[in-house]
């Protein structure tokens, strides 16, 4: 693929405006905006500039080939050196297309992960809980912060529902194909016949959004408050510190409990209730931007099944992209997920430059 380079120039002149402009004194919102702005082409400024120096490299190396006062053995040289050359601008090259790739303006938020129990009864519960500690683990391992909102745990176990805040920085990014349903076979501890069970558990991963992304009408919230339910302390059934949210408008409904206070569990139920929105008017733009969602990782469609965990065999496969790894114990502990993760980004990088192209 030819890179456009009138819009390379146009990217190394938006950095040296920004760079220029935050010398000068701004107001605190132009100076965040600006630096916001100057992170994001941070990365793609410096891909340019290698690829460009490799490629001056080039043409003296050409030039050093071309003349006719260079002797045979620095010729000889010369013509490694740009063989070898080629073949790491080649590599920058690709580098630089997925860098030039339209950014989801949510990749670099914290994000809202939901586990929920689906079909398996109790084992679907314990395998909730086992999702819920891999992505704690890999969150550990990233240097994010995971603060559970609320849960409900199954009666032997694992939780029915588990929701959590998940912060730091580009956990959208990592976490954003990991949405859908997860499908579990192996032996349960109850089980006196050694029978596989399957049992299953869905996954939604939201990105986190700031009251600036979502703007959310007093006028269409119906708030509750109730006393705490299940276990929790001695306030619980004594003081009313449990929220419940209605947003009218899509039937968004957020309940909260987890905190003694009643003002930290409103702040929570709205965080929430503003991630739930801000989904669904992604979702919606998503859809209006493309008719054919087959050409992209899946369908992010979070009812399709889009992994298998097989602990008698070890095997853990993602169906999107016919991906099997026999490391099941290290991908559930959170250490291998990432080339998991990694798998579906190439994938759907590969996917956005093929359309590119077309």
């Amino acid at each position: 693929m030819q890179l456009p380079q009138d819009k390379l120039d146009l990217i190394l002149r938006r950095h040296d405006e920004i760079s220029a402009r935050l010398s000068e004194n701004n107001d605190a919102t132009t100076f965040v905006a600006l630096s916001r702005e100057l992170a994001g082409l941070e990365d793609v400024t410096a891909a340019i500039r290698e690829y460009r120096t490799q490629a001056q490299e080039i043409v003296g190396l050409e030039a050093m080939i071309a003349d006719s006062a260079t002797d045979a053995e620095m010729r000889e040289m010369a013509d490694d050196e740009r063989r070898e050359g080629e073949a790491r601008l080649e590599a920058l090259s690709n580098q630089l297309q997925v860098a030039l790739l339209p950014k989801d303006a949510a990749d670099e938020k914290s994000a809202v992960l939901e586990i929920r129990a689906g079909s398996g009864g109790d084992e679907a519960a314990l395998f909730a809980g086992d999702l819920f500690r891999m992505y704690q683990r890999y969150a550990e391992l990233k240097g994010w912060r995971v603060e559970i909102v609320s849960a409900s745990e199954g009666t032997a176990g694992g939780f029915k529902e588990v929701i959590a805040e998940v912060e730091g920085s580009g956990v959208f990014a990592k976490l954003k194909f990991e949405s859908g349903v997860h499908r579990v076979q192996r032996v349960p501890d109850t089980e006196t016949q050694g029978r596989i069970h399957t049992s299953a558990a869905t996954v939604a991963v939201l990105p986190q959004a700031e009251e600036v992304d979502v703007d959310i009408n007093e006028a269409d919230l119906k708030i509750d408050t109730m006393r705490a339910q299940g276990a929790g302390g001695q306030h619980v059934n004594k003081t009313e510190s449990a929220i419940r949210i209605t947003h009218i408008p899509t039937g968004t409904i957020i309940f909260v409990q987890e905190e003694r206070s009643q003002h930290k569990n409103r702040a929570r139920a709205m965080a929430l209730l503003r991630a739930r929105i801000y989904d669904m008017e992604r979702q919606k733009l998503d859809a209006e931007r493309s008719a054919d969602r087959r050409s992209q990782v899946g369908s992010g469609d979070r009812s399709e099944r889009i992994r298998t965990y097989n602990f008698p065999q070890g095997r853990l496969t993602d169906h999107r992209i016919n991906l099997t790894l026999y490391k099941l114990d290290k991908v559930i502990a959170g250490e291998a997920l990432d080339e998991v993760i990694d798998a579906l980004t190439t994938e759907h990088q590969a996917a956005l430059l093929a359309a590119q192209s077309d």
